[in-house]
């Protein structure tokens, strides 16, 4: 079946086939031959890009710049202190006005209604870099990453150690449901994504071959696990509660012995970063050869170029 995604907003992960996913993970493969061979591309030649960011970014923005620039394009970034989005002017005027100078537009923020609200009104597609709930473009990265180590993705053990209701978590799980893998979380109870969102992702789970397990023993999560993933134990916006936080997540800690506890030789940890070393996970973990979150970070830029490239790209 082709896999055409040119005009398409890139929201969340839900909105689209697992062949669509495959299709941008696999592209995004081509992208980094090409980029690691030296060679520039034009897919995006003529084209402009705005980059809105709320929230603070490095490896979101870099990715997004480097990767329009790579393909011939230009991109604008624009911080929340550079426009009016949401202030002096609705999101939807706002989205108005930019889809007429721009042929995509990015959004880093806080609510996902308000990406989705550019996307009504914008006219050009519009791109989720992060919200409160999802962050899609990350799970494109991390998905790469362990194809990259382990050569397929169905069937692959993806565990999710920590805050399990957070936008990394959320996405993981509707990813790993699109495409088959054996996902885990391993958190207190009171913080695990919603039973909404569960229950989307166990009907995709029948189709895939997928399934989703929740574990308050990290120990008995990890087990047999290809990657044993974890973020950040307070997101932005939550920095007031980080005290709390540390005491309700300390045991789920992602050291050498929980490593270890997975059973396998192989296994490898990921991190979307910044990290906070000593809390979610260790020094040693981090910086050990089973930590693969440097590769994560540049397939960043991969992925999100095949996403522009897809949806607004010159093929």
């Amino acid at each position: 079946m082709a896999v055409n995604l040119k005009g398409r907003h890139f929201l969340t992960l839900l909105d689209f086939t697992p062949e669509e996913i495959e299709y941008l993970i696999d592209l995004s493969a081509s992208l980094k031959l090409k980029k690691r061979a030296g060679i520039r591309g034009n897919a995006l030649e003529g084209k402009s890009v705005a980059l809105l960011f709320e929230k603070p970014s490095t490896r979101t923005r870099c990715a997004f710049t480097v990767a329009c620039i790579d393909e011939g394009g230009h991109p604008e970034y624009l911080g929340k202190n550079d426009i009016q989005l949401g202030h002096k002017e609705s999101v939807k005027d706002t989205a108005r006005v930019l889809g007429r100078m721009f042929d995509g537009i990015q959004f880093r923020g806080f609510k996902q209604e308000t990406v989705e609200e550019l996307a009504r009104y914008a006219g050009v597609p519009v791109w989720n870099g992060l919200t409160d709930m999802y962050h899609p473009t990350q799970i494109l990265a991390d998905f790469l990453t362990i194809k990259e180590n382990f050569g397929y993705l169905k069937g692959i053990k993806l565990v999710f150690v920590g805050d399990g209701r957070n936008n990394m978590a959320n996405s993981m799980m509707i990813g790993s449901a699109k495409l088959g893998l054996h996902f885990a979380i391993a958190s207190p109870e009171g913080l695990r994504p919603s039973d909404e969102l569960v229950k989307k992702c166990e009907e995709f789970n029948k189709v895939s071959g997928g399934t989703i397990e929740f574990f308050e023993d990290p120990k008995e999560a990890v087990k047999g696990a290809h990657a044993i993933y974890t973020d950040v134990w307070a997101s932005m916006g939550e920095e007031s509660k980080l005290a709390e936080r540390i005491a309700l997540l300390k045991p789920y800690q992602v050291n050498k012995e929980l490593m270890a506890a997975s059973g396998r030789n192989d296994t490898i940890f990921l991190h979307c970063l910044p990290a906070v070393k000593g809390n979610e996970v260790t020094e040693d973990v981090f910086e050990s050869p089973q930590s693969k979150v440097f590769d994560e970070a540049e397939n960043r830029l991969h992925t999100i170029k095949a996403v522009m490239v897809a949806t607004i790209g010159n093929v």
